[in-house]
């Protein structure tokens, strides 16, 4: 059974923190406007990819410590590598596929997550905050295709 306990106002707090560069490089891709990147030689959409392949790691990641904290199976370890190999495929991949496979893997893993609440592997409010930060980051990617 998940646990039953508050939201870590961090876990909030750092979470919107991190929709910000998804929904700000995808107005920026969107937009047509590089915000001043070309002058250094960057591009909203290349940073958006990159940050989008990152936080993928980042969420299997998230299962690959739930496993380890409650001494879960192989599976789970298995399945934890998954979205740094897609992401990592992604990152090759040519546009727009590349913010397309990123923004559905994203949006995916806020899904396959939903498991970890429901075998007590992680708190039942990580699985929620999961399926409203993967929504917004997973639709910043698919829009910015």
């Amino acid at each position: 059974m998940a646990h039953r306990n508050p939201v870590p106002i961090s876990a909030i707090v750092l979470g919107v923190a991190g929709l910000i560069p998804f929904l700000g490089f995808a107005a920026l891709a969107v937009s047509g406007t590089d915000g001043g990147l070309s002058s250094i030689g960057l591009a909203p959409r290349t940073i958006l990819s990159a940050y989008g392949a990152v936080i993928a790691s980042f969420l299997g990641g998230i299962r690959w410590g739930a496993a380890a904290a409650r001494n879960a199976g192989n599976g789970d370890y298995i399945v934890a590598i998954v979205p740094s190999l897609v992401a990592w495929a992604a990152m090759a991949a040519p546009a727009p596929w590349d913010l397309r496979i990123l923004g559905g893997l994203v949006l995916a893993w806020g899904l396959i997550d939903q498991d970890l609440p429901r075998r007590g592997l992680a708190p039942l409010w990580l699985g929620r905050l999961r399926l409203v930060l993967s929504g917004v980051a997973g639709a910043a990617l698919l829009v910015a295709a």
